[in-house]
């Protein structure tokens, strides 16, 4: 059975800077893509990063780069988000999902991690 867990959220200042951890079980989790996405109330579910199933591409929404790192870790079951330089605007509900390798696949997602920039 598939299982995604995040677990990691908190509250950060402005400025500071958090580790997302997401783990993955019951697939084998270097053969697939994997991906962070975040919601925030009223707004769909937005990409925020994307990892092809070895690790070594990446790819990020325009208002993370520079400041976001995803990473993938075969050996540990383990995807992270690495976030710096943290915004009010990064608050949001951040999931894990994991990417299809074929069209006819169910998608697979973390129940999500509650991260909140304030002062």
């Amino acid at each position: 059975q598939v299982e995604l867990i995040e677990p990691g959220g908190r509250l950060v200042r402005p400025g500071g800077s958090l580790r997302l951890a997401c783990a993955a079980n019951g697939f084998r989790f270097r053969s697939y893509p994997m991906s962070w996405y975040r919601q925030t109330p009223g707004k769909e579910r937005e990409l925020v990063a994307s990892l092809d199933a070895a690790g070594t591409w990446s790819n990020y929404t325009d208002s993370v780069k520079g400041r976001f790192t995803a990473s993938k870790h075969a050996t540990q079951n383990m995807m992270y988000l690495q976030m710096t330089n943290l915004k009010p605007d990064d608050s949001g509900v951040y999931y894990c999902k994991r990417e299809r390798l074929w069209w006819g696949e169910a998608d697979y997602w973390g129940r999500g991690t509650q991260v909140t920039v304030s002062s």
